[in-house]
Order: structure tokens, then C-alpha cells, then sequence
């Protein structure tokens, strides 16, 4: 006679272990200290943009960044939260808020999954394209061929000035070492976990050892940080004290618009829940110990950097023709000139805060090579269990949901290494990583308010983690905040920056269509709707919130049309 005595619940019989774990499933393979070794890329995203920011705020810079990544920390807490209602889900809290959204919208939910992906999905191609960066300066001179021949495919110059699809030798070195990266994680998340615990250990000691160094030393000079003013130029060229007007603010709001994208990503940690051994405990440990490392890289690395470079000067003044287009740029020194802007040089002046002596430079800078590594195998394996999981809930592709035998998501990785492979042909990384950030400021606007509708829709419902009332209080205020950097900054990184991001946020709409509404005949698979509460034993679950998701949409709409009313 069989023993009748089951776990009836799916959910709890999977993390009972009660499922056996097959090729259509991802495993439950890790426990937090797993997940926090592959979020623990994150924090070398500050060598993405800490380049820009530097050179586009001025000495503000260092403050922005501690003001960012107190910002993440606090929304943090939210998204542990929803994450603990869902521990079946893999994908992270873009899949999590999109349950809370699809109830009031079916089109916003799959737009939650979609920004999460397109704010994500770029890193591998601007990682591995800074790393190619870092280990062509190491090794050749920059009038050397290898760093100088290109062949231009297509001259995009009017999206942004010098934007072009090209391909060098930063594309071919960069493909070579994305396709290693994926060669980890078709493995599996266990695997990935000990290759990133390896990484991680190797590539973010040399980013602790630059933020520790000058504050042993004293070597913070007051000047280099003070006054802090926004950066600002004479008629010449020279650099100047700007004022807190608004173009001063429009620069602070760029600053903190694209410095979200590198400080709030540790939020990545909850991509894992599916994967967790325990996710009732491991979900929140995860994200608050990611979180801790993030406050320390993010506030220590970028004040040595300032520190150690100084604002800089104009070393040679723009070259004009006779009708005022510009034959050569300026030339600054300091965080101002062209190789910290673009990324490229960021290592080599890390590297300068250690040591003079070369062979030491250069190990340093193989070390943040490793660092950028860690980023990518982070990005890969969150953003594929978001289209992973987008594709299993009825909000994306079909294809995408099949994994390998190790539980891996392998289609949802090769379309992310196809499309990073065509991005990796960009000439401007900012442009792209500001592009992509419009999708990452969409996202945490609906996750953060999806705490709220999932505190008022689904009150009674068991959570592993409440996060204090206050704090889901502070994130619903930031989505906010953070469409205003948006709305008033994000054009400081090309004319085209906000409508090329919302264009690229509303590609999903046709996407959705054709996979719900065609191949899904408009139903959803039977556990997104068990999530839904629209399946089951007839019972539905009532929409306490009313009208409120829809008021909270339109308030966000208001706020980034005045923001860009007041910049115009």
C-alpha cells in the first residue's frame, strides 16, 4: 500500500527534495555563500563606469557614489522580500514583481522580465571588451597596429558623435573570453559557483587593496575632492568651478542615473532562489552580504581613485576648421582625459596607486582582467535564468526555457552570447551601458512598487523575510528618485540616450504578443497561473490595490516628462 503521507504542495515537495531533479528543471545545487560568490562580480562593475562618472561630474564624483549605492542597499531589502514568496522561481526579482504587476497589466509583466535582461545582458559585451582593453594597453603600445587597425562596418555618428560597428582586435579578444566564460557556465550553477569563488577571490582582491591602500598612506589630498562643485569649462577649454544651477544638477542626476546601473545590481543575488538548498533562510542572506561587499568596493575604490588622479587640466585645446568643426578633441590629464572616460585606462591608474615598478602594474592589471571575468560570469548566469524564467511563466520565447543536464538555462545563454557578440562591435561602451540603463531604471521603478501590490494582494501570504514597513516605504520613494535621474541625466550620455532606451524597452511588446497571444492562444502555463491564484481550486485571488498600480504608473510617467520638460 503506497504511503499517503505526501507533501501535496509542488512547491514545498521540491525544496523538501521530494522532485527529482531532471533535464527540464534548474537544480537546488547551492546555499547562499554559492550565490554570493557569483553576485560577488558586482562589484567589480565599478570599473565600468567609474571612468565616466569621474570624468563627467568632476570632484562630486566620489560622492555619488556613495549616495548610489546607500540607494541599493535600502531597495535591496524589498526585492529580498518578494523573492521569499516565490522560491520556486528562478530569475530574479524582475520575475517576482512581474506577478505582482500581471494581475493589474498582462504587458507589464513581461516588460519587468525584458528591462531586467536588456539592463543586464550588455555587461558581457562591455566586460569583455574592457578586458580585451586592459590586456592590449598591458602589452602594446597605444600607436602599436595591433591597438590601431579597425575595419568600420557601419558609421552610426548620427545616434552619437564617433559611434560606429566596427571590428578590432578588442572585438576578437573580447569574443575569445566571452566564449570562455560561457564554456563555465554550460556546467551548471555549482560550477559556476566555484569558478566565481576562485574568480572572486583573485579579482576582487586588487580592487579591496586599491581602496585600502590610500587611506593607509594619507594619499587623499582635501583638493582633489574639494570644492564640491559640478565640473565646468571656460571658453577655452580650461577647467573651472561650476555652480549648483541646473546645469549643474542635470550633471549630478547623469552621475547618479549610470551609476545605478553598477551599484544597485547586487540585487542579482536573488536570481538564484530556484537554485538555493534552503531558499527560506538562504534568499536574504544572500542579498545582505552581497549588499555589505557593494558598500565597501563601491565607496572605498572610487575615493582612492579621485585620490590618486585628480580632477586634471586642459593639456591641449580643441582643433577647429574654419567652420567650427572640431578636426581634434581636447586633450585633458587626470580623470578628465579620453582612456578614463571610455573605461580603457581605468586599470592602468588603479594600477599606478599600488606600485611605479611595471611587472607589478602589470600583474595588478591582470588581476582586474579576472575581476571583469567575475562581472560576466555574474551577468550570464543572473540574465539567463531571467529569460529562463520569463519563457517558463508564458512571458517570452518558448525556446528559451530549456535547460541541460546539469540544470543550466543553455538557450536563454547563446541568445545572451549572440547579442553581447553583436554589441561587442560597438565603439562606445557608455553609450551602450547608459542605452541599457533606461531598461534597469524601468525595472527597479516596477519591482520597487511591486513590494507594495505583493504587501496589499497577497498580505497573508508565508514570508521567509518581512522587510521593515519603512523600507518598502524608502523603495516605493527611490522609484521615484530614480526616474528623475533618468528623466533629467540620462541624455548627459548622448542626445539619444532616453529614447533609444525606451525604444529598446518596448521591444518586448511585440514579443509578448506573438508568444501569449498566439502560440499560448492568450493562457498562461498552469503554474504562472497558480502564482496568479487564477488556477487551481476556482478560488481567486482579490486585487486589494485597486486602482493604485495604475496611479503609480501614471506618477512615474509624470515625473520623467517634467524632468525632461525642466532640462529642455
Amino acid at each position: 500500500m503506497h504511503n499517503r503521507s505526501v507533501i501535496r504542495d509542488a512547491v514545498s515537495a521540491d525544496i523538501a527534495g521530494k522532485v527529482r531533479p531532471d533535464r527540464t528543471t534548474l537544480h537546488r545545487s547551492i546555499n547562499w555563500t554559492g550565490a554570493f560568490w557569483v553576485a560577488s562580480g558586482v562589484p567589480a562593475l565599478v570599473l565600468f563606469s567609474m571612468g565616466a562618472v569621474a570624468a563627467t561630474v568632476g570632484k562630486p564624483a566620489w560622492l555619488v557614489w556613495m549616495i548610489s549605492i546607500s540607494f541599493g542597499f535600502i531597495q535591496a531589502f524589498t526585492y529580498a522580500e518578494i523573492a521569499g514568496l516565490f522560491p520556486h522561481k528562478a530569475g530574479g526579482a524582475s520575475v517576482y514583481g512581474a506577478v505582482a504587476w500581471v494581475r493589474y497589466s498582462k504587458f507589464i509583466a513581461p516588460l519587468s522580465v525584458w528591462c531586467n535582461w536588456v539592463a543586464w545582458g550588455p555587461v558581457l559585451a562591455i566586460g569583455s571588451g574592457l578586458a580585451a582593453g586592459y590586456i592590449l594597453n598591458a602589452l602594446f603600445a597605444s600607436d602599436a597596429v595591433i591597438n590601431t587597425w579597425q575595419i568600420t562596418l557601419l558609421d552610426l555618428g548620427y545616434i552619437k558623435q564617433g559611434l560606429t560597428i566596427r571590428i578590432n582586435a578588442t572585438f576578437m579578444i573580447g569574443a575569445a573570453l566571452m566564449l570562455a566564460v560561457f564554456a563555465i557556465q554550460n556546467g551548471g550553477i555549482l560550477r559556476s559557483a566555484r569558478a566565481t569563488m576562485i574568480l572572486g577571490l583573485t579579482g576582487l582582491l586588487p580592487l579591496l587593496i586599491v581602496g585600502m591602500v590610500p587611506l593607509m598612506t594619507g594619499d587623499l589630498p582635501a583638493s582633489n575632492f574639494f570644492p564640491l562643485t559640478p565640473l565646468a569649462y571656460d571658453t577655452v577649454g580650461n577647467v573651472v568651478d561650476g555652480q549648483w544651477n541646473m546645469d549643474g544638477w542635470v550633471l549630478m542626476a547623469g552621475g547618479l542615473f549610470i551609476a545605478a546601473w553598477s551599484t544597485y545590481g547586487f540585487e542579482t543575488a536573488v536570481c538564484y532562489t530556484r537554485e538555493f538548498k534552503n531558499p527560506k533562510k538562504d534568499t536574504f542572506r544572500a542579498i545582505f552580504y552581497s549588499g555589505l561587499l557593494c558598500i565597501a568596493v563601491f565607496t572605498l575604490v572610487p575615493l582612492a581613485f579621485q585620490g590618486h588622479l585628480g580632477l586634471g587640466q586642459l593639456q591641449q585645446p580643441e582643433t577647429l576648421d574654419s567652420s567650427g568643426t572640431v578636426l581634434k578633441p581636447a586633450v585633458y590629464d587626470g580623470m578628465l582625459s579620453s582612456d578614463i572616460y571610455s573605461g580603457m585606462g581605468v586599470a592602468n591608474a588603479l594600477a599606478s596607486i599600488i606600485s611605479d615598478w611595471p611587472i607589478m602594474a602589470n600583474i595588478l592589471v591582470v588581476m582586474l582582467v579576472l575581476a571583469l571575468l567575475l562581472s560576466i560570469m555574474t551577468t550570464m548566469s543572473g540574465s539567463s535564468r531571467t529569460l529562463y524564467q520569463g519563457a517558463v511563466d508564458g512571458l517570452l520565447p518558448r525556446y528559451l526555457s530549456h535547460v541541460n543536464e546539469h540544470g543550466a538555462p543553455t538557450r536563454a545563454m547563446w541568445t545572451n552570447l549572440l547579442v553581447n557578440l553583436a554589441l561587442l562591435t560597438l565603439s562606445d561602451y557608455v553609450f551602450l551601458l547608459a542605452a541599457s540603463n533606461v531598461s534597469y531604471i524601468i525595472f527597479n521603478f516596477l519591482n520597487l512598487n511591486a513590494g507594495w501590490i505583493h504587501r496589499m494582494d497577497r498580505g497573508n501570504w508565508d514570508r521567509p523575510f518581512r522587510a521593515p514597513t519603512t523600507l518598502i516605504v524608502l523603495g516605493t520613494l527611490l522609484a521615484y528618485v530614480n526616474l528623475a535621474f533618468m528623466g533629467l541625466g540620462a541624455n548627459v550620455w548622448g542626445s539619444g540616450t532616453l529614447l533609444g532606451g525606451l525604444l529598446l524597452a518596448l521591444l518586448v511588446v511585440p514579443l509578448f504578443v506573438w508568444r501569449h497571444y498566439l502560440m499560448d492562444r492568450g493562457v498562461f502555463p498552469k503554474a504562472m497561473c497558480e502564482d496568479m491564484s487564477l488556477c487551481g481550486d476556482g478560488s481567486r485571488l482579490e486585487t486589494r490595490a485597486g486602482i493604485w498600480p495604475y496611479l503609480a504608473l501614471l506618477a512615474g510617467v509624470v515625473v520623467v516628462v517634467a524632468c525632461q520638460w525642466l532640462v529642455a
